[in-house]
C-alpha cells in the first residue's frame, strides 16, 4: 500500500542511451552512405565482413554531421538535444574502438609518404 502512495512523488526524466542507439537521420544527410552499405550487404548475401569499408564510411558520416537543436516545445517531453543546443547523429568515437583498426592501418600504409 505504501508503494501506491509514492507513485506521484517520483518523476521520470528520460535520457538517451549512452551507446547502442543514436538519433535518426531525419534529413537524410547520410542516406547515400547507408544505401551503399545496404546494397553491399544484399550483394554479398548479408555477409557484413565484406562491407566493412562502407560501414566505416557510414559511421564516419554520422559522426561528422550535426543534429539541429530541438525546438523548445520538445524539451518538455525529451529534454534538450545536447548541452549547447547542438548534437551529432552519433557520438565521436575513435574508429579503432569501433572495430576498424585494421582498415585504418591499411589506409595509412596505402598513402604515399612525401
Amino acid at each position: 500500500m505504501s508503494t501506491a502512495m509514492n507513485f506521484g512523488s517520483k518523476s521520470f526524466k528520460p535520457r538517451p542511451p549512452d551507446k547502442g542507439a543514436f538519433p535518426l537521420d531525419h534529413f537524410g544527410e547520410c542516406s547515400a552512405f547507408k544505401e551503399r552499405f545496404m546494397e553491399c550487404l544484399r550483394d554479398s548475401g548479408y555477409e557484413s565482413g565484406a562491407c566493412r569499408q562502407r560501414a566505416m564510411a557510414y559511421l564516419e558520416c554520422r559522426m561528422e554531421r550535426q543534429v539541429a537543436p530541438r525546438p523548445r516545445a520538445a524539451w518538455a517531453q525529451h529534454g534538450p538535444a545536447r548541452p549547447g543546443g547542438r548534437g551529432q547523429l552519433m557520438a565521436n568515437e575513435p574508429l579503432e574502438k569501433l572495430g576498424f583498426k585494421d582498415l585504418i592501418d591499411e589506409k595509412s600504409e596505402a598513402k604515399p609518404e612525401k
